[in-house]
């Protein structure tokens, strides 16, 4: 039918492809007898149909040595193109292709592990590299591989079924052919393993097949099952072929029903047309019609060697790999001989048909899942029908039905047991495994929604004592003596290699310990740590400042501020440092004076009361410091450090620490000991271990499980429950709470520096502001009020000196001098009698006017309290002022 079409819509073409055909009866011998006569007997230009991986790798052989190109649109396995024959193209989707659509369901799905089923054949073979590297690429691998012969019976196959059943992953990947594989479900179905929790995915043949297929009972048992299908578009060539084919189908066959198609017989229709186009392509002349005989045949040997070799093949393989066009089955397009992968159709396989879910790649080439549904970001899976008719995504892994225990090794300690720590009877049987690690493992268990059995198993040999360091237990866990590991042990790069590790519980950085001295010791100049100089200084600077504008502000209208220069200086300054104290006698009579000193005594609280705090912490507060702040200072002077772990002794030898200056400590009273009596400078080792010895909690200590663990998810998601709440705090407060041997060393640390300028720049900002602006305005006001002698015709030197002349002289428009009667103010009343002798110098009138005043009260009433009596006389030396003080008591 494709070379019918093909022509009858190019009639114009000069060449016509003439089909002979052979049966290979599905034997790679046969087929490749079959090859051998086409090529040697009938001088076949091109061959198309090898149907298996075996068929095609014989005829690939013969193909080569003729130069006849092979194409195979059945044969997709990933092993063919490794022989590397330019002349066999693959027109089917490589398999290879199809690995990263089945590794996103799993990344989708969350599920950590899977189990390979293949055909033990070189089909079967040929895609376990492929999958298994898509699968460590999103952090899964392959747990298990079972490998089923082509001929195994059904028991055979039977036992191997249970034996995957009492592993713990319930992800079967299946990659068989589609009558082994019916007989594998089959079986799987008839012992349980197609209910709830299981999932089976398949790979392209059986899906891509499943349209011709007529086995009722095989499709009844794929129900749940998914497939990555290839994906045909629906255009206007499909489906104009489709009710032809159905027609054909009728009229060549003694049927009364017609066949569906699968996407193998559309890539051999699509195969047809390029081997058409690419004839057409080919240059023709006389030399380039035959065959020409090969070496081998001048020789006498066989006849599988003695075949002739066409003369135009390259050039045919150079035209067919340059051939592409808009086909039944999409876009056909050749890339080193292979049929470009396409989008694949994620299918459901229920009720024996397939039904899409969804397509890969999608838009952004990642699938996600969520708990109500799965998504691709270009449009939504539709709801899956997973094994047993569940519609809830199963969790990939179950306990195994055998009841088999997690076998968890736990490390035997020498000290630090508040981690770990195993106590054993007087027989060496253990009775008990406790500890912090132990407790948050135990905690993070409880929150699992499953039970999980598990028993501790101490790494220890025959004598009871420890049978390696950490990197030896993960060694262990990941060749299967262990199933997991619980304890302080720290991730490391190495390790990580070949253990997976779950959330960390504590805090598990690389810190030193060294000795402290307390830094406050007492000295005579101990009064000055409290500020840096350069806050001294700028205070300093500034009382002088404030003492400057002051005297500016003050000196023409204050007595205080006059007198001698010397006088003056002595005066400004005194009262700017009197400040200090808030004990200034002299009073200032301008108001910017007062403007500016009421700014300048609010910083100066300021200053004072943080001067005051920072003196009586340093008098009274213990400070700590440690003797050593830097590791490199430990490596330069060549000190000893100790080390707890390992690997920290080997991290320190990297940094430059000589072998005999590192020592090894293993209790917490070692390292007491060995930084006590000076046998080690410093101990550097991990967080959680430092921080017992410093009675602080412990942060950051880890449980190790095998690469791929299923457990691993679960678990850390407990484990993060577990740190998130107030049971990690009862935990901790159970095990470290009794250790305090260095509360001290959490005493607040004070500033050893002592406070500077940056800490109070803005106080004396606003202090030089409120200074400068009134400088400005005092300047201002008095060269107004002397404009006149600015404006003389004088030199600018004579009126400078006589404007200084002028502010030097006292002010006597001011109030405090316009009167001295009012600068010698008195009140006179102690002296006061009505016979004084001020009276007799007063003038008559107001003589009079006093004793009639005066008497007129005595005569008064006894009951009335006498008003008092006033009388003011002003004369030019003295201001009077008399008021009566009554005789009795009031």
């Amino acid at each position: 039918m494709a070379l019918s079409d093909f022509y009858a819509s190019n009639a114009h073409y000069k060449t016509r492809i003439v089909l002979k055909v052979r049966d290979s009866k599905g034997n790679a011998v046969h087929a490749a007898a079959a090859a051998l006569d086409l090529i040697k007997n009938e001088k076949a230009r091109a061959i198309i149909g090898p149907m298996t991986t075996m068929e095609a790798s014989f005829v690939i052989d013969l193909g080569n040595e003729a130069h006849v190109p092979i194409i195979s649109f059945s044969a997709p396995t990933p092993s063919l193109t490794s022989i590397q024959s330019s002349y066999f193209f693959q027109f089917a989707q490589n398999d290879s292709s199809r690995v990263k659509a089945i590794s996103s369901i799993v990344k989708a799905f969350g599920w950590r592990q899977v189990v390979l089923i293949y055909m033990d054949t070189s089909y079967g073979e040929a895609i376990v590299p492929f999958l298994t590297d898509a699968l460590e690429e999103i952090g899964a691998r392959v747990a298990y591989r079972s490998v089923i012969s082509p001929s195994a019976t059904d028991d055979q196959i039977e036992k191997e079924l249970y034996k995957l059943m009492t592993m713990q992953t319930r992800v079967f990947v299946v990659h068989l052919t589609t009558p082994l594989c019916s007989r594998v479900l089959s079986k799987s179905k008839a012992i349980g393993m197609m209910s709830v929790g299981y999932v089976w995915i398949t790979t392209g043949g059986i899906p891509n097949g499943l349209k011709t297929m007529d086995d009722l009972s095989f499709l009844n048992s794929m129900d749940g099952v998914l497939g990555v299908e290839t994906y045909v578009p629906v255009t206007k060539e499909y489906q104009e072929f489709i009710p032809r084919w159905h027609l054909q189908f009728l009229n060549d066959t003694a049927n009364n029903f017609s066949a569906n198609l699968d996407v193998f017989a559309l890539w051999a229709y699509d195969a047809a047309h390029a081997l058409a186009i690419a004839i057409e392509k080919v240059t023709w002349s006389a030399s380039d019609i035959g065959f020409q005989k090969s070496d081998a045949a001048y020789n006498n040997l066989t006849d599988l060697v003695s075949f002739p070799v066409s003369q135009y093949g390259s050039k045919l393989c150079k035209a067919l790999s340059t051939t592409s066009f808009h086909g039944i089955s999409g876009d056909v397009r050749l890339v080193d001989r292979q049929l470009q992968s396409s989008t694949f159709k994620i299918v459901n396989i229920n009720g024996g048909a397939a039904r899409t879910i969804g397509l890969w790649p999608p838009k952004h080439k990642k699938l996600s899942s969520s708990k109500s549904k799965t998504t691709i970001s270009n449009g939504n899976l539709q709801p899956i029908i997973w094994p047993g008719g569940s519609l809830s995504v199963p969790k990939g892994w179950v306990v195994p039905t055998n009841d088999k225990k997690l076998r968890i090794a736990v490390p035997q300690k020498v000290g630090f047991t508040e981690f770990v720590k195993i106590t054993e009877d007087a027989s060496g049987n253990i009775i008990d495994v406790s500890g912090f690690s132990i407790d948050v493992f135990k905690a993070a268990v409880e929150i699992l929604p499953y039970a999980l059995t598990y028993e501790f198993i101490p790494f220890v040999i025959g004598n009871g004592f420890h049978a390696g360091n950490n990197d030896d237990l993960c060694y262990q866990v990941s060749i299967g003596n262990f199933d997991a590991v619980v304890g302080d042990t720290t991730i490391t790069g190495n390790r990580s290699l070949y253990v997976d590790f779950t959330m960390p519980y504590t805090e598990a950085s690389i810190v030193m310990v060294v000795p402290v001295r307390d830094s406050n010791r007492k000295s005579a100049w101990a009064f000055l740590k409290p500020w840096r100089w350069d806050l001294w200084f700028t205070t300093a600077c500034f009382f002088l400042l404030i003492g400057f504008v002051v005297w500016v502000l003050e000196h023409r209208i204050n007595k205080h501020f006059r007198g001698p220069l010397s006088h003056q200086v002595g005066t400004s300054v005194w009262f700017s440092f009197s400040t200090m104290v808030f004990s200034q006698t002299a009073r200032v009579v301008s108001n910017w004076a007062r403007v500016v000193m009421i700014v300048w005594i609010f910083v100066l609280l300021v200053l004072t009361i943080n001067y005051t705090a920072s003196l009586t912490s340093l008098y009274t507060v213990r400070k700590l410091q440690p003797t050593v702040t830097d590791i490199n200072d430990l490596v330069k002077n060549r000190e000893k450090v100790g080390h707890v772990r390992h690997y920290v002794g080997d991290m320190l030898k990297t940094r430059g620490f000589d072998d005999s200056n590192l020592v090894k400590l293993t209790t917490v009273e070692e390292i007491d000991d060995a930084l006590s009596n000076g046998r080690v400078a410093g101990v550097v080792d991990e967080t959680p271990n430092l921080k017992l010895f410093l009675a602080k909690y412990c942060n950051k200590y880890i449980m190790a499980f095998p690469k791929g663990s299923p457990l691993l998810q679960d678990v850390s998601q407990a484990v993060l429950n577990v740190t998130g709440g107030e049971k990690i705090m009862k935990i901790e407060d159970k095990w470290f709470k009794k250790e305090s041997n260095c509360q001290v060393l959490t005493t607040p640390n004070i500033n050893s520096h002592g406070l500077g300028v940056d800490s109070f720049w803005v106080l004396f900002l606003l202090v030089a502001g409120a200074s400068i602006l009134a400088l400005i305005i005092f300047i201002v006001s008095f060269v107004c009020r002397h404009k006149v002698t600015w404006s003389s015709e004088a030199s600018i030197w004579k009126k400078i000196q006589k404007m200084l002349i002028i502010f030097n002289e006292k002010d006597q428009s001011c109030h405090t001098f316009n009167s001295k009667a009012k600068e010698d103010e008195m009140t006179v009343l102690s002296n006061y009698s009505p016979e004084s002798s001020v009276h007799q110098n007063l003038n008559e009138g107001s003589s009079n006017s006093l004793s009639s005043g005066y008497g007129e009260q005595r005569a008064g009433s006894t009951d009335q309290a006498p008003a008092p009596l006033r009388v003011s006389a002003a004369t030019p030396e003295f201001f009077i002022t008399v008021q009566e003080i009554p005789s009795t008591p009031p």
